[in-house]
């Protein structure tokens, strides 16, 4: 009587430890997805279908608790590793935990026998989304595989290298939105990774302090030596001269991928073309709020306005047409 009342309490125990890990892993997708309003572009924003909204943030709330894991910006690093059954709480070991779930979306949407539901709360919101939009799981792999990289990359020789970097970390998130929306052709993708890629860039050029802090630097190797900026001078607490003119360099380059592809919100009508248009405003307006700040990404992250990046959006849907 007494072993089995033991055994009875050990799997109470069990069971209530599993809740308060689930209860764990819940609070902090609910602190995921509260990023959504910080980000330069809107993530779901309220004109769109509600089938298209539930898409937009469950692939905002993988892509975002991937780099959370990544960057080490979880809020709870240690449930989210218990949840998904990984090894440790470190990068990788989450990382990989973040795959085996990935798997386990697409065998219980594809009815995979003997299949196990997805662990983690982000994940499982997956499950619908996937089966109703027909997503395929190479462009959440490949950001995985971005974040995999950031643990061993931490500088980019040149252009070219970066924009592979891109190839991984962004574009992926173009290619599900125009899955989402069933429109994924081969010249809307091309567009999309030219859009994407900018955001990045600008993300980059906006995030250059906090990289470094983080012993990260995103500015192409041969592009800082052109422009005589040493890694040292993104310690100080202002850009000097010659980083502020390799910005605005890269700024440009970023404006010349977004003209490329704002192209794309042409093709699309409807609802959809107003988020498209803001895609690319977002990116166009924190340009706009890096030459405001004279190139200065050092001394804060540039972030737009609401108001301008209304008026970029009103300009973006001109543009496209």
């Amino acid at each position: 009587m007494t072993v089995r009342r033991q055994a009875a309490g050990n799997e109470q125990a069990v069971e209530q430890a599993a809740v308060g890990r689930t209860g764990s892993a819940q609070q902090a997708s609910a602190v995921v997805l509260d990023k959504a309003a910080r980000e330069n572009f809107p993530v779901a924003p309220f004109f769109m279908p509600a089938a298209m909204r539930e898409g937009l943030m469950a692939v905002y709330g993988f892509a975002r608790l991937v780099d959370d894991a990544g960057d080490g910006d979880l809020e709870d690093p240690a449930a989210t590793a218990a949840v998904l059954g990984a090894a440790d709480a470190t990068a990788g070991a989450l990382l990989e935990g973040l795959e085996t779930d990935l798997d386990r979306v697409f065998e219980t949407v594809l009815g995979t026998p003997g299949a196990e539901a997805p662990r983690h709360p982000l994940m499982a919101d997956l499950v619908p989304v996937v089966d109703r939009h027909g997503l395929t799981p190479e462009p959440f792999r490949a950001l995985i595989q971005a974040n995999r990289v950031d643990q061993t990359t931490s500088r980019y020789p040149d252009i070219d290298a970066l924009m592979g970097y891109c190839e991984l970390s962004a574009n992926p998130v173009g290619l599900l939105v125009l899955q989402l929306a069933g429109l994924a052709t081969p010249e809307r993708v091309r567009q999309s990774d030219a859009v994407c890629s900018a955001l990045q860039i600008i993300e980059h050029l906006q995030d250059v302090a906090e990289d470094r802090g983080r012993d990260r630097i995103y500015l192409p190797a041969a592009d800082m030596a052109a422009f005589e900026v040493a890694e040292a001078d993104l310690d100080a607490d202002h850009a000097g001269p010659a980083l502020r003119a390799l910005v605005a360099f890269e700024a440009q380059r970023a404006r010349v991928l977004l003209d490329r592809g704002a192209p794309l919100v042409g093709t699309v009508g409807g609802r959809l073309r107003l988020l498209l248009a803001g895609f690319a405003a977002g990116g166009y307006a924190a340009l706009d709020a890096i030459a405001a700040a004279d190139n200065d990404v050092l001394a804060g992250a540039p972030k737009p306005r609401k108001s301008r990046l209304l008026r970029e959006a009103a300009a973006t849907l001109v543009r496209g047409r």
